[in-house]
């Protein structure tokens, strides 16, 4: 059996492998390069990866119109337009404020399960929202928070992509994935996702010749879509053996490590309000974490 210190071992692994793909996208958007070009390969690349993982595993792929519903929203909240905003607003804002905006994502998440029915009211977990409201206030009001204050409109854009990955949490946990397996959901999502991005980035000349000498932009894309879907199907699996709510501690280390990579890889500085802000946004997660049940404590299976 495998003892905790593992599971502890592959969380850090994903906290860093996700965490690196915020600066990845800061070089991948640097010579000029468009969302709808950059997504669709960022999903050819996940399905490729992920259709490996389901030929491995044996699994087929059930086509219905449950399943293409669950593919249709997962592909359209989940990556075209969280990612259509991330792409044009790390341009302009700093690769780790990045990070400590997407860390907000527990925090929309509870008013989100409340308006679904998919969560009870909770005062902790309120204040946990207000914590990390209070963590955006920080960054969005002082003048001295950003490099420019006329980056704030960009912050707002960039807060579009924790919205929809809470919105998709809670839709998952609403209506279910229709039998699939979340490696099959995502799979099918990426698929189907690149079929629709493939006229939008042909339809606005967002298209990228992939057939061109690779440098750092280039490289550091397909990295980063190679580390998502592996450290996704990792999340998957690690679910599975110590529970999804030690499994949802990564989301503290993709912050952490997001904000030290961007200082390592691309020798970012945040001001005293973006330091105070990450500590808000910490407090706030650890308030908006649901409460491990009983059978998620135990020693983690083999």
């Amino acid at each position: 059996m495998k003892g905790s210190s593992f599971y502890i071992s592959v969380l850090v692994l994903m906290g860093a492998g996700w965490g690196i793909t915020q600066p990845l996208a800061k070089i991948a958007v640097s010579t000029g390069y468009q969302p709808f070009g950059l997504i669709f390969w960022q999903l050819v690349i996940t399905a490729f990866v992920l259709g490996l993982v389901l030929l491995r595993q044996g699994g087929g792929l059930t086509i219905t119109a449950g399943t293409l519903r669950v593919f249709a929203m997962i592909a359209v909240i989940g990556t075209i337009l969280p990612n259509s905003a991330s792409y044009q607003a790390v341009v302009h804002l700093q690769s780790g404020l990045m990070s400590v905006l997407l860390s907000i994502i527990p925090m929309l998440a509870f008013p989100v399960a409340l308006a679904l029915g998919n969560d009870s009211f909770s005062m902790k977990r309120l204040v946990g929202l207000a914590v990390g409201l209070c963590g955006v206030s920080l960054i969005v009001l002082p003048d001295a928070s950003l490099p420019d204050p006329a980056l704030v409109g960009w912050v707002f854009v960039a807060l579009v992509a924790p919205l929809c990955y809470a919105c998709e949490g809670n839709l998952v946990a609403r209506f279910g994935l229709a039998g699939l397996t979340p490696v099959q959901a995502l799979f099918g999502a990426s698929a189907l996702g690149a079929v629709a991005a493939a006229p939008l980035a042909l339809g606005t000349g967002q298209w990228i010749n992939p057939f061109v000498p690779y440098g750092a932009a280039e490289w550091a894309h397909v990295a980063s879509s190679l580390l998502h879907a592996m450290v996704y199907t990792t999340y998957v699996w690690l679910v599975s053996r110590a529970g999804p709510i030690f499994a949802a501690q990564v989301s503290y280390l993709v912050t952490g490590f997001g904000v030290v990579w961007a200082i390592i890889l691309l020798g970012e500085g945040y001001s005293t309000y973006i330091w105070a802000a990450l500590a808000l946004m910490f407090v706030g997660m650890a308030l908006v974490q649901p409460r491990a049940k009983a059978d998620e404590l135990r020693e983690p299976a083999s």
